[in-house]
């Protein structure tokens, strides 16, 4: 069993509602551009919901997140933030 985390790193968890993805190629731009921003290390994308939760190890700012989901060519609805 591996980590990538250290254990006095909590990890905060962020859901995101994000519309426009239709299929798994939208799931893979979205991972990958939100997966740059610093401190991400998972980004879990359910095409059915568009709900987006990502792993950090802390709060994200949030017009960061939102130009990362724009630049993949979509938007953020809404947000739960820690």
């Amino acid at each position: 069993m591996s980590t990538s985390t250290s254990s006095s790193t909590p990890s905060v968890q962020t859901a995101y509602t994000v519309t426009g993805m239709t299929c798994d190629h939208c799931a893979q731009a979205v991972t990958a551009e939100i997966g740059q921003l610093e401190g991400v290390h998972q980004v879990d994308v359910d095409l059915a919901t568009g709900a987006v939760t990502v792993a950090s190890d802390g709060p994200l700012d949030a017009d960061a997140v939102s130009a990362a989901v724009e630049e993949a060519g979509y938007t953020v609805a809404s947000a739960d933030l820690p």
